[in-house]
């Protein structure tokens, strides 16, 4: 469940520790990173001074080993570094912010987020909701699901996005 071009490259990821291996972590449950990109990341991780076992390891595999190896081997990282997964609601739920920020930086556009199941995230808040109900399942049927010609929804989604990113964040961030 991953749009290409919507997820920062790996290297940009990994900048400070362990506070942005948390947030790998987070975006890595919301789908956000492809296990094959799990071993740059460790690398990269090593580079700014994480050093775990399991890390070392991970950060010499290839891209293509196998993905259920990838996965167990980074969760025991983040296991070794005393960071613990986020639950996948709250992960989806940050990314959604970050889709949304995204959007208002223009680095997407309202139709990528009709992609990837983004309208079936789970919400708590009322902004959440507002941003999401505008979210159909497919670019192709904005006019159909939502009754909005293609630029009253952009201009939609935009205020949406503007409301979900200036709310407070919810649970532990990511």
């Amino acid at each position: 469940m991953r749009t290409e071009g919507t997820t920062p490259e790996p290297e940009t990821l990994v900048r400070s520790g362990l506070t942005t291996l948390g947030e790998v972590a987070c975006r890595y449950q919301a789908d956000e990173i492809r296990p094959e990109d799990l071993p740059m990341i460790a690398a990269e991780a090593l580079a700014v001074g994480l050093d775990t076992p399991t890390l070392c390891e991970l950060a010499g595999w290839p891209r293509h080993a196998d993905a259920r190896d990838i996965r167990d081997a980074f969760e025991q990282a983040l296991a070794e570094s005393g960071i613990g997964l986020p639950d996948r609601g709250l992960a989806r739920r940050h990314a959604l912010r970050r889709m949304a920020a995204r959007l208002l930086d223009g680095e997407i556009t309202p139709a990528d987020l009709a992609t990837d199941g983004w309208w079936e995230t789970e919400v708590e808040t009322a902004v959440e909701q507002s941003f999401v109900g505008l979210i159909p399942q497919c670019d192709c049927c904005i006019e159909f699901t939502l009754g909005l010609d293609q630029q009253t929804w952009a201009t939609q989604m935009r205020i949406a996005a503007l409301a979900l990113t200036s709310s407070p964040p919810v649970g532990p961030g990511c």
